[in-house]
């Protein structure tokens, strides 16, 4: 069996499942990353809502937690990440 069966097992929108694989593709061993959402939209050739979405999706089925992560003056960078496995 794969490492992501239970993936592929679950009732998850395509959109979330693409994102998962993405996102585990780059993963360090700690299972986290961060990609901005406009690195994933353009390499996974989708928009930046339909990522937004498949976001949610993952953080809804407990297969992924998110943290904001900032810049040294304050404002906003990229989304941490961290992956669960089931």
């Amino acid at each position: 069996m794969g490492r992501l069966n239970f993936l592929y097992q679950m009732d998850l929108p395509h959109r979330a499942v693409v994102v998962f694989i993405y996102l585990f593709d780059r993963a360090n061993a700690k299972g986290e990353c961060w990609p901005s959402e406009t690195t994933i939209a353009k390499e996974l050739k989708m928009s930046k809502t339909t990522v937004r979405r498949a976001i949610r999706d993952l953080r809804q089925a407990a297969l992924l937690e998110t943290e904001q992560r900032f810049r040294d003056n304050g404002g906003k960078s990229s989304l941490l990440f961290k992956l669960r496995m089931k």
